[in-house]
């Protein structure tokens, strides 16, 4: 195993987006398998904030188990693997569910009466199979007593319904009733309390939130996995097409505002107008999975049964290893994902 540091560091942006997430998960054990890269920050927000706390619990139950960081670094993508297997092993027993709520594309009754009645009234219990999910596979409380070299810190985002600012949870407020937040359709599930702050789902506010690994990690590179298209190329000209054409919009509208920030600050310390002592010079990359989830649909999203979740790994796990094939050597060099001509 090479010294921790002849590895190439890098931060995660993981995207949101129902059971698309499980494009993620396949990403992110084909970088797990490999090996070659220290992570050193997840940000994530509702599906990416699962797959985040699934990686971080990985490699906080190697630190528990292994002193030397290179064993840790070893152990841990493996545990970050299974605890990523278990996870949406699990989501895949949930069948056609909206994280526990029947689908609208799957009942259309449920759809009708979504527009005219409230989670409150529906589902006034507030039940959430997922949530069981999540507590049983992630142990939060050893996420919150991980320390230093114990693994990634993790960002989750979640939308304060009150303000209609981002909140970033990590450290010691992460939570499964942050990720729960994180990942909160305000038209399928009731508010998460938490501190006495009612939250929605983070993808109206950050999807995901890069500023936190800008700020809060010593890292300049980051690996977006995008799993919302940004482009569209037919008119959607259906109600159903235009609506998840405008929720599409919606969910990257904040991604794509950090990343022109991003390409701003790059071109100001290019030509010597920013003082690049205080502002980090950040190299983007990029693995575009909304090219290839578009064609399914946004009714897909709400799709968890194990035949599609498997289906959506091994999209996910291809695109992962073409990605270290070609830009591996890109970390810590140069960024391998040109913001200007994207966004």
């Amino acid at each position: 195993m090479p010294e921790q540091q002849t590895l190439p560091t890098i931060n995660l942006a993981l995207q949101g987006g129902g059971s698309h997430g499980a494009l993620t998960w396949g990403v992110l054990d084909a970088l797990l398998e490999d090996g070659r890269l220290w992570v050193d920050g997840i940000s994530g927000t509702s599906a990416g904030a699962m797959n985040a706390v699934a990686v971080a619990h990985g490699f906080a139950q190697a630190a528990q188990q292994y002193k030397d960081p290179n064993e840790a670094q070893a152990a841990g993508c493996e545990l970050a693997r299974v605890a990523l297997t278990r996870l949406w092993e699990g989501v895949g027993t949930l069948g056609s569910l909206v994280w526990g709520t029947p689908l609208a594309a799957a009942t259309p009754m449920l759809g009708m009466m979504n527009r005219w009645f409230s989670p409150y009234q529906t589902n006034p219990l507030d039940i959430n199979p997922l949530r069981r999910l999540l507590e049983r596979e992630v142990d939060f409380d050893l996420l919150c007593a991980a320390k230093g070299a114990s693994g990634p810190k993790v960002f989750v985002c979640a939308t304060n319904v009150r303000t209609g600012r981002g909140e970033i949870f990590s450290g010691a407020r992460l939570s499964a009733d942050a990720v729960m937040a994180s990942a909160c359709l305000p038209l399928f599930f009731k508010a998460v309390e938490i501190e006495g702050e009612h939250y929605w789902d983070g993808g109206f506010s950050g999807n995901p939130a890069l500023h936190p690994l800008i700020y809060q990690t010593e890292t300049s590179d980051i690996l977006l996995v995008q799993i919302n298209p940004t482009e569209h190329h037919a008119l959607p000209d259906t109600a159903p097409e235009i609506i998840e054409r405008m929720n599409e919009v919606t969910f990257n509208a904040s991604l794509l505002a950090e990343l022109r920030a991003i390409e701003f600050v790059r071109r100001l310390l290019a030509e010597g107008k920013l003082d690049a002592r205080r502002y980090k010079n950040v190299r983007m990359h990029h693995i575009d999975g909304g090219a290839l989830l578009a064609p399914l649909g946004a009714d897909s999203k709400v799709r968890a049964d194990m035949v599609f979740v498997r289906k959506l790994f091994e999209l996910g796990r291809t695109a992962g290893q073409n990605w270290l094939m070609a830009h591996h050597r890109d970390v810590g060099v140069r960024p391998s994902f040109n913001i200007a001509d994207n966004v």
